[in-house]
């Protein structure tokens, strides 16, 4: 970093921090919720320099850090008093339960339709005496930080550029749909999504217990983590992960389940719950739920054969083969880029042709395409892509309405632009991934 930056850098990343201390202080919620928002704020920001210096950044470099860490601390304090529809209708209700019923003893309701690890979160809130909204987004706030991070692991791991980790991990404290998710919509996909990025930094670092640890209390928290749980496979055949070490994901999801198991909740309850939530999508009269997927592609209200959902199905399942085979008949070639590309693929991919996808479940995709363009600047033009079609349907729910509707040739499209945006992000990472592993 420039030294002649380093102060003007911090000054205004402090003034971003002080700012947003006091949107916090002025935020409703009683005299106590006052003191608690901007201290906790201020200790996110604290984490974030902290783990910067534990990756081994000077001074100056935090100094200048301060700017990005400050402006993400603000643009979230001034998003956390909206309460999103979901919050609304389901997170605030369970909370309200938990409190009703005993906290922790009423883990044994079939309360919420999320796996117990959130469930366990939602039941501690219950306990605190501060508006829960604020907590379930402090909550997703914390792993936007942790996300950064998980990002500035493998960039370093990718690259011998200095400054790339740090371009990755201002860039995903400020992505607008990592900043949107939580501390708007109250969503918890930074979750998932960041012990998703230091399980795979962990496998690329050879540490494969870890890896498989941490992919599982992603999974345990999301489904959508299946989405990129079969580049394990790839991580097995080309020997970063040992086929005695798998043992650890199924271990660890069962570890997950151990509290809610002595609150006396029915095991059929919680490995049914993701079950439950795949029906409840398919219960609707929607294939797509504001995605930006390959069913944007079709005009809207045009009607579809009862075959369509069982064809997207089948497609992202031969997508999924497609890139396991890929990289098992170029193992050899398979190096640390390539997997993560292939994760980046997969992650893209297999939501774009399955049905019924809602429009968070590109997060962890778009986060690895931007983790992708630090290491290669050359394919920002991709990470900008699915950035850009994630916000469309981010757009469509937080706004009720949609970017743009097209008419053409006597058909409406609602959200062909994403739909696009989005093929033609996934198309480029699995370009660049053949390229990779061809050397064409």
């Amino acid at each position: 970093m420039k030294k002649e930056l380093t102060r003007p850098c911090a000054a205004l990343g402090l003034l971003f921090a002080a700012l947003a201390a006091l949107r916090g202080y002025t935020l409703p919620g009683g005299v106590l919720s006052q003191m608690f928002l901007p201290v906790c704020l201020l200790a996110l920001g604290a984490l974030a320099l902290f783990l910067l210096h534990r990756a081994g950044y000077g001074r100056d470099t935090l100094l200048t850090m301060l700017l990005p860490i400050g402006l993400a601390l603000f643009l979230r304090a001034f998003l956390f008093s909206y309460a999103s529809l979901d919050y609304q209708d389901f997170l605030s209700h369970w909370v309200e339960h938990f409190r009703q019923n005993g906290g922790f003893a009423a883990l044994k309701d079939p309360v919420g339709n999320y796996n117990v690890p959130y469930l366990y979160l939602l039941a501690l809130i219950s306990y605190l005496p501060l508006p829960d909204l604020y907590l379930i987004k402090l909550f997703s706030v914390l792993f936007d930080v942790l996300l950064a991070w998980g990002g500035l692991r493998l960039v370093r791991g990718l690259t011998k550029r200095p400054k790339a980790p740090l371009i990755c991990f201002s860039a995903l404290l400020l992505l607008p749909t990592i900043v949107l998710n939580g501390a708007c919509w109250g969503q918890c996909d930074a979750v998932w999504g960041a012990l998703c990025l230091h399980a795979l930094a962990c496998a690329l670092e050879e540490k494969p217990k870890s890896s498989l640890a941490l992919l599982a209390l992603a999974f345990s928290f999301k489904l959508q983590a299946i989405f990129i749980i079969p580049l394990w496979c790839a991580l097995w055949f080309t020997g970063r992960v040992k086929f005695r070490h798998l043992f650890v994901f199924p271990g660890t999801f069962v570890l997950t389940m151990a509290p809610a198991l002595l609150a006396g909740k029915p095991v059929r309850d919680i490995l049914s719950v993701y079950l439950d939530q795949a029906s409840s999508s398919v219960g609707w009269q929607t294939i797509n739920y504001n995605s930006p997927s390959m069913f944007t592609l079709i005009p809207y209200r045009a009607e579809l054969g009862a075959g369509a959902a069982k064809t997207g199905i089948l497609l992202a399942f031969l997508f999924m083969l497609a890139v396991l085979a890929l990289l098992f008949w170029k193992r050899k070639e398979a190096d640390n880029a390539a997997l993560l590309l292939a994760g980046a693929a997969l992650s893209l991919g297999i939501p774009f042709f399955l049905p019924y996808m809602h429009e968070r479940y590109f997060f962890l995709g778009g986060v690895l395409l931007v983790v992708w363009a630090c290491v290669t600047p050359a394919h920002a033009p991709a990470a900008a892509a699915a950035e850009l079609a994630s916000l469309g349907g981010y757009h469509a729910y937080l706004m009720t309405r949609y970017v743009m509707v097209l008419s053409l040739f006597g058909f409406t499209w609602t959200q062909l632009g994403e739909g696009l945006l989005m093929l033609a992000a996934l198309a480029a990472a699995v370009y660049a991934l053949w390229r990779i592993l061809t050397g064409n």
